[in-house]
């Protein structure tokens, strides 16, 4: 059962059972009974888990997973315009298109004021005994105005 299942069902169990504590609570005020005002506070709380499930289960969006793709952490990302995920040494060449994908895929717009996020993959290299310099494999660039995502090379050919 996926996450996303299990809070809508619990959203309506949540929902059910603060209808039905609302009733009890009804009856309770009705008859005089000295838990009533704990009643009271287990509906009123009932709904609050119910209305947090909901909330919750609206603005759930699962990650983008893209076939091919591997885990390359992202080891520098300034809030605005720019994100670099590290590759391993033994990175295959043909996983850097679907990496890259994957990462401006999972990237959120919400704190960001730039439109254009250009994500990058880069691995170190070494030149000199205990000495390397990065070496960028690919770069995407990422609308999330427009929610696309364009190679570099192929932004470059459009300019």
């Amino acid at each position: 059962m996926s996450l996303l299942q299990v809070l809508q069902i619990s959203t309506s169990w949540f929902a059910w059972g603060g209808i039905a504590l609302a009733g009890v609570t009804v009856i309770s005020f009705l008859i005089g009974w000295g838990a009533r005002f704990r009643l009271v506070g287990a509906t009123v709380f009932s709904f609050l888990l119910s209305g947090s499930c909901w909330a919750f289960s609206a603005s759930y969006s699962p990650p983008v997973l893209i076939e091919g793709a591997l885990y390359a952490p992202v080891v520098y990302d300034n809030g605005y315009d720019l994100v670099v995920a590290q590759a391993s040494e033994d990175f295959p060449q043909e996983s850097i298109e679907p990496t890259l994908e994957q990462i401006a895929g999972n990237l959120k717009g919400g704190g960001r004021s730039g439109t254009k996020v250009h994500v990058r993959l880069r691995k170190n290299e070494a030149y000199l005994d205990g000495i390397s310099h990065p070496v960028v494999l690919g770069e995407v660039i990422r609308d999330l105005s427009q929610k696309t995502t364009t190679p570099l090379a192929q932004q470059e050919n459009e300019n």
